[in-house]
């Protein structure tokens, strides 16, 4: 079954770009631009990844991201993710960028786009992984903050398909942004957000009334409130759903506690992501393995999770049936 789930080709829709930061790419970074780091060595930063809730986790996430100064360095960080993605077969990734949290450190929207396109469109070229860009506005900034931030987005729209919402879920319900996803709708951009993580559920509707989202990211909250859950299977509303991240950020108190074969029995579209890998634990394939090693999910179950990550993937018809092709053809 390892094997299998190693071969399986897979889709990820819930990747934070500054989130596979690897301590080893974190201290080449801050030798390159001469950045002086609170950690001894890669290992004492390793360590120091050790996290309570969603705001302990943040605190030192955004820490990391100040060595990430100039296109290569992005770049650079794209590559190594795409090349997680190439051991671990992923076919389509949908990645987020927070550009406000470079943007606050003086680092031009511009630079941050070009190198993340670069390497994706490399990956394209060079490892037959396909890629789309959301950009998340972070929640715990104000609503015009977004506004400045998607004016800075309007020159590079041809490299975003989508916005996105995210950082600290309490205290920031998805209804304060309803105006700056409006107009991001209005700009042809689809969305999503963040909700039901450590919000409640409320937080769910709210995106899905309020922001007209066309995907949940994590949403497992959901299931505390059973009407939702219907009414999600109904909608068809996927659910882009991070196993390790959870665990590690104490949503629940381990894996055989996790509800996604629950949601996934239920008729709801699930989908299987690493979230923040380098802090969490696990890329694409070690997120696979752990929800089948806890929840004992089955070949068709796991091959489901596929499929539907490549249903609620932002790709054309087209491109969507090429990669239903290729799943179809390992199974």
């Amino acid at each position: 079954m390892e094997d299998f789930i190693r071969k399986l080709p897979k889709v990820e829709l819930h990747l934070h770009i500054e989130g596979s930061l690897e301590p080893e790419l974190m201290f080449t970074l801050a030798e390159r631009n001469n950045i002086s780091l609170p950690y001894a060595s890669v290992e004492e930063a390793r360590n120091a990844y050790q996290f309570t809730d969603l705001q302990s986790f943040l605190d030192i996430y955004y820490q990391g991201a100040n060595v990430l100064q100039t296109k290569q360095d992005f770049f650079d960080l794209t590559w190594a993710y795409l090349l997680r993605c190439q051991e671990d077969n992923v076919i389509h990734t949908e990645i987020f960028f927070d550009p406000q949290t470079h943007t606050q450190r003086g680092i031009p929207f511009a630079t941050v786009v070009a190198g993340i396109s670069d390497a994706l469109e490399k990956a394209e070229k060079e490892l037959g992984i396909s890629s789309l860009l959301i950009m998340c506005f972070l929640r715990h900034l104000s609503e015009q903050d977004a506004f400045d931030t998607l004016e800075q987005a309007k020159p590079h729209l041809d490299k975003i398909v989508a916005v996105g919402l995210d950082s600290s879920e309490l205290g920031h319900p998805p209804e304060k942004f309803s105006r700056v996803f409006s107009a991001s709708r209005q700009l042809g951009l689809r969305c999503v957000a963040h909700a039901g993580e450590e919000g409640p559920p409320a937080n769910i509707r709210s995106a899905i009334d309020d922001l007209h989202v066309e995907r949940i990211d994590h949403g497992v909250k959901c299931a505390s409130d059973r009407k939702l859950v219907d009414e999600l299977a109904r909608m068809k509303m996927p659910l882009t759903v991070c196993p390790l991240s959870n665990i590690k950020l104490c949503v629940f108190s381990s894996m055989e506690q996790h509800n996604f074969l629950y949601l996934l029995k239920k008729g709801v579209c699930v989908t299987i992501n690493s979230d923040d890998p380098a802090f969490f634990g696990g890329y694409m394939t070690d997120n696979f393995l752990a929800v089948h090693k806890a929840l004992n999910l089955t070949r068709p179950q796991l091959v489901q999770c596929t499929m539907n990550a490549i249903e609620a993937c932002f790709l054309n018809q087209k491109n969507k049936k090429n990669l239903l092709k290729i799943v179809e053809s390992y199974y």
